[in-house]
């Protein structure tokens, strides 16, 4: 049974894409559990903020809010993308490159204001949102031209007869 497997193709590809489907779903749970306690642990903390008597959330504090609320957005995104992958629509390119935007968007802002980081990795950090940015406009212009290729052409518009 093993060795006809592996000599056809088709059969162990078959089973490769069911085990695939099938990590995907407890990747996928497992991630709903992190989304769940991670967004519990927001919430406690930024509660935990907003007791009278402590200091509001200015500075630091607001930084490693915004940092952890973009945490939290990323792995809806990658969430989002093993879902995509999961109803058939296999790997949307789009999407990934908007993980990634968001994920150095989110270093960027949580960067510690001391001027503490070399110029060489802000200009990485640049130049990778710029890269990023550049391949999702790519990307985006290629699905428009697929969309555009795809859908009827116009109808013409007809003027009403002059009477």
């Amino acid at each position: 049974m093993a060795l006809r497997l592996w000599r056809d193709d088709h059969r162990f590809l078959a089973l490769l894409g069911r085990f695939q489907r099938a990590l995907a779903r407890v990747v996928s749970l497992a991630l709903v559990v992190v989304i769940l306690v991670a967004t519990a642990q927001l919430l406690l903390g930024i509660g935990a903020h907003l007791v009278p008597g402590q200091l509001p959330l200015i500075g630091t504090e607001l930084n490693s809010v915004l940092g952890d609320v973009l945490t939290l957005l990323i792995a809806v995104e990658v969430l989002e993308n093993v879902a995509s992958y999961l109803r058939d629509e296999g790997l949307q390119l789009q999407l990934v490159l908007i993980t990634a935007i968001t994920a150095v968007a989110r270093k960027i802002i949580v960067l510690p204001s001391d001027n503490g980081n070399s110029p060489l990795y802000l200009l990485g950090l640049g130049g990778a949102t710029l890269f990023l940015c550049a391949a999702y406009w790519l990307v985006e212009q290629q699905a428009q031209r697929r969309r555009s290729a795809a859908a009827p052409p116009p109808e013409p518009v007809r003027e009403p007869p002059l009477d």
